[in-house]
């Protein structure tokens, strides 16, 4: 039997195992715009390539808050959020990052101008489903954010682990997609199109997409939309962005089509800038690489 002196509380707290115990500190109401982290309240597949990278912040007790729009879209907007965990909690790893939210929009705003073409090839087993998308009712508009955003976030994973240079998929929730914020100097970073390189840098460039490309080929895809304005310009790489109609070179009839557009678009732009380019020797080597 343990005997305690005067102070039966001291005693215990000089007795317990500093194992099983914790700081408990509470955290102020949210503020508008803001939300606890979701990172992991989602399922497992819903979470990015494991391990996530150092930067990520993972806490539970990390805060997202919205700084602003950084791109709009038929389909689509991006938002710039912070993920943060207040310095007084004294975890370990990173404290804050910057993350990319990009929010397909719902049926009453939606207004999808991708045609079939792109979705030639994929399948769906539900009758219902396949008449709503086409008849494109509420529904159906409901249907295809959730389609397109899971599409994106396949194809932002599949491209991470196939070493092409995409922004690291964070999360997905639904119609909302978590990446990496690319930036520059802790901007955004451009688009290509937005940029006047110098000819090293223009060569060093258009060899990564070739490379990018080339790693979609050999897996049988091509992003299908490629061109300067979804391509950023981080520094001295480049990073390919907007997926979510990446095609199967082989399930899609219009596959090659694709695929030959991408050239074009991609080579006229460095074209442009003096850089001698052939579109037509390019994408015969994407198509040899395909097979």
């Amino acid at each position: 039997m343990t005997s305690f002196g005067s102070n039966p509380s001291t005693d215990l707290d000089r007795d317990l195992d500093p194992g099983f115990t914790f700081a408990y500190q509470p955290l102020d109401d949210l503020a508008d715009g803001q939300r606890f982290s979701t990172y992991w309240d989602v399922e497992p597949l819903m979470r990015g390539p494991q391990p996530p990278p150092d930067w990520l912040v993972t806490d539970r007790a990390a805060v997202d808050t919205e700084l602003g729009v950084l791109k709009t879209g038929k389909e689509a907007e991006v938002f710039v959020l912070e993920r943060a965990v207040e310095p007084a909690l004294g975890l370990p790893g990173p404290q804050s990052c910057l993350l990319a939210a990009k929010r397909y929009r719902g049926a009453d705003h939606s207004n999808f101008h991708r045609n079939a073409d792109y979705t030639a090839g994929r399948r769906t087993r539900d009758s219902r489903v396949t008449r709503a998308l086409a008849k494109k009712s509420s529904f159906g508009r409901e249907v295809a954010a959730g389609q397109w955003a899971m599409a994106e976030w396949e194809s932002l994973k599949q491209c991470w682990e196939a070493g092409v240079p995409v922004p690291y998929p964070v999360q997905i929730d639904g119609t909302e997609i978590l990446m990496e914020l690319v930036t520059v100097d802790g901007e955004a970073a451009p688009r290509l199109a937005n940029t006047r390189p110098t000819p090293e840098l223009l060569r060093s460039w258009f060899d990564q997409l070739r490379d990018a490309m080339t790693a979609l080929a050999v897996r049988g895809l091509a992003h299908g939309d490629l061109s300067p304005y979804n391509i950023l310009a981080a520094g001295d790489r480049v990073v390919v962005i907007d997926l979510p109609q990446v095609v199967d070179l082989v399930a899609n009839p219009l596959g090659a089509d694709f695929l030959q557009r991408d050239c074009h678009n991609v080579c006229t732009w460095f074209a442009r800038r003096g850089l001698e380019v052939d579109e037509h020797a390019l994408f015969a080597d994407l198509m040899a690489s395909a097979w």
